[in-house]
């Protein structure tokens, strides 16, 4: 019984994972050519010399905020505007991924002088990453990136034709 119901939540839950992993490092990107600006480099030095609660308390604050922001969408879904609703749960989840990608990376220094942080910390890591080395190397894991390889390459292959008619 207990497997059956480990495999049925694998897959969502693997999923979850991926996203995670996907915007964490995508998504980081964006902030990172922001540290390259004067004001936001002085916020991003003021958030690494917080103390390790502060630092807690502030990674904490975007997955509180976002949960106004998806009952919005909600509402938005339920007055007739599906697209709407469902375009701002996408947002404020990419948003709210690249936001606490960013706080985790400033912050991650002084929680992990938090002893139970620490400990979830280095019990989390190894169980996500075989995790994702199993969907990695899962068939249809591998079919999606031969199919997303190949439409990249003909969606190029289409532009460059297109900039030599002109």
């Amino acid at each position: 019984m207990w497997r059956f119901l480990l495999r049925l939540v694998q897959l969502p839950l693997a999923l979850i994972l991926l996203f995670y992993d996907w915007g964490w490092e995508t998504l980081s990107h964006v902030f990172d050519w922001l540290a390259k600006r004067p004001l936001w480099r002085a916020i991003e030095n003021a958030i690494r010399r917080l103390p390790p609660w502060a630092a807690l308390l502030l990674f904490a604050v975007p997955t509180l905020l976002m949960f106004p922001i998806k009952l919005v969408a909600l509402w938005l879904i339920a007055q007739g505007q599906p697209v709407v609703g469902v375009l701002v749960i996408v947002a404020a989840k990419l948003l709210g991924t690249a936001l606490v990608a960013r706080l985790f990376r400033l912050t991650q220094p002084a929680l992990m002088k938090l002893n139970w942080f620490a400990a979830a910390y280095v019990w989390f890591m190894p169980w996500k990453d075989a995790w994702l080395n199993a969907i990695r190397a899962s068939w249809p894991w591998r079919a999606g990136r031969v199919i997303k390889y190949r439409l990249k390459r003909a969606v190029i292959a289409t532009y460059r034709r297109m900039l030599q008619r002109r």
